[in-house]
């Protein structure tokens, strides 16, 4: 007999060293198996059914989400599917073993509303990029992180696991492995190259982390490595200070980088390879908001 448990630790394993999925998909992956084994109570794949997965998109339904002022909204939709992805591709993964149990194709996502993309003005963008105060190391830093969140399109993530030595400063481009381990080339501009150049010939540590942290915990023995929660706070304040009231993160920069090629004239699969996205798909969000045609027809056609 097939032990439920043992089988969703291989599967996990699988997805960590074949497929090469981050530490942090696999941690969500066993969350989301582990929350509807409780509820389907099962002990074999040979138990699990419909009803039971029906039975739980209801359950997942019906939970709390986001709170909106003094009250809590449903679990969102898109949050939902996130279970109903891991249930589907442990599935896959049995059948892959030639073990009976539920057809993966039998679970359906549910319907989303189409992904909005939060975006701020050039101009803000602009304001955004001058509210370092670069007289200072921690400015500089700063400045530098804008610069070429901008300048590349990286993911926090990749940003902050960046090392001195993975930048040559020589060469306008460099690599850096993404999602899924796969490696990607990245392209410097003239300002996010001299701005990285400033910062880092003012640094007087020997850490190989290409930002590190300042303030009163710099000296506590710790890794010095700045963390992405770091990062997003610091890119909050400067929003704030450049008098953007809609949220900043650096996210929304990535959504600008990949806007501003696409305006000008960069053809979606090229946008696509630069931002690591392993599907066209989710790179064609990005159309909706920078389609010139539509515009010149809206334009010329409609009513003044």
């Amino acid at each position: 007999m097939h032990d439920l448990v043992k089988l969703k630790s291989q599967f996990l394993e699988y997805l960590e060293i074949e497929r090469g999925r981050s530490v942090k998909t696999v941690e969500n992956y066993d969350r989301y198996l582990g929350r509807f084994f409780d509820f389907a109570k099962v002990k074999k794949p040979s138990d699990l059914t419909e009803e039971q997965v029906r039975e739980f998109r209801l359950h997942l339904n019906r939970q709390p989400g986001t709170k909106v002022g003094s009250r809590r909204e449903p679990m969102k939709r898109r949050t939902q599917n996130y279970y109903l992805i891991a249930l589907r591709a442990f599935l896959k993964y049995l059948r892959k073993r030639d073990i009976e149990a539920l057809s993966p194709e039998r679970i359906e996502l549910a319907k989303v509303p189409e992904r909005s993309l939060d975006l701020i003005s050039s101009a803000e963008l602009k304001r955004l990029m001058k509210a370092p105060d670069t007289k200072t190391l921690e400015g500089k830093r700063d400045s530098a992180i804008l610069e070429l969140l901008f300048s590349t399109g990286l993911r926090i993530s990749e940003l902050c696991s960046l090392s001195i030595d993975d930048v040559d400063m020589s060469r306008d481009e460099f690599s850096v492995r993404g999602k899924g381990d796969k490696v990607r080339v990245v392209f410097l501009s003239d300002t996010a190259r001299s701005t990285l150049q400033e910062y880092l010939k003012h640094r007087k540590d020997m850490d190989d982390a290409m930002f590190v942290r300042y303030g009163r915990k710099q000296n506590d023995g710790g890794d010095l490595r700045l963390q992405p929660r770091a990062v997003q706070r610091l890119i909050k304040k400067y929003a704030a200070a450049a008098g953007i009231t809609r949220k900043v993160t650096p996210h929304v920069i990535r959504h600008s980088f990949a806007t501003d090629l696409l305006q000008n004239g960069a053809d979606i699969r090229s946008v696509q390879a630069l931002l690591g996205h392993a599907s066209i798909n989710t790179t064609q969000v990005y159309t909706h908001v920078t389609d010139k045609h539509l515009r010149e027809v809206h334009k010329k056609f409609h009513s003044k």
